[in-house]
C-alpha cells in the first residue's frame, strides 16, 4: 500500500493503523517521493490526496495516471478535503476508483479497501 498525503499525522496514523492490519505500507508526502516509490514498486492500494502543499491541484490527478500507467490493477483511492463533484468526476475518469472526502475513520477507509480488494480485476484495455 502506499499513502500519498503532505500531513505527516495523516501518513504517520494510516501506516499505522493499515500496517496492524497486515499491509506493508510506504509513504510519501510530496510528488517527488510519489513518483519515485511507484515507480521502484507495484503497489495493490494507493491512497491518495489531491493536493499536496508542493503541488498544485492537477498534479494530484496526474498521480492517478501515473499510477494507471505503471499498473493498472492497482486500486486507487482519493481521499480529500478539497472535493467537488467536478473533481470527483474527473477523477474517477483519469482512473480512480474511488473518491472519498476527509475526514474519514480509517475503520471506514479500510472496508472500502476491502471491498476493492475482492472486486474483480479491471480489464485491460486494448
Amino acid at each position: 500500500m502506499l499513502i500519498i498525503d503532505d500531513e505527516e499525522s495523516i501518513c504517520f496514523s494510516m501506516k499505522e493503523y493499515f500496517s496492524l492490519h497486515g499491509f506493508r505500507v510506504d509513504a510519501a508526502s510530496d510528488l517527488e517521493e510519489a513518483e519515485k516509490l511507484i515507480e521502484a514498486g507495484d503497489y495493490t492500494i494507493v491512497i491518495q490526496d489531491l493536493r499536496l502543499t508542493t503541488m498544485r491541484k492537477s498534479d494530484g490527478l496526474d498521480i492517478i495516471k501515473l499510477i494507471r500507467n505503471h499498473n493498472c490493477q492497482t486500486k486507487i483511492i482519493v481521499l480529500t478535503a478539497y472535493g467537488s463533484a467536478e473533481m470527483e468526476i474527473e477523477a474517477i475518469r483519469r482512473g480512480a476508483d474511488v473518491f472519498l472526502l476527509k475526514p474519514k475513520p480509517l475503520s471506514q477507509v479500510a472496508q472500502v479497501i476491502q471491498g476493492l480488494l475482492e472486486s474483480p480485476p479491471k480489464a485491460l484495455s486494448t
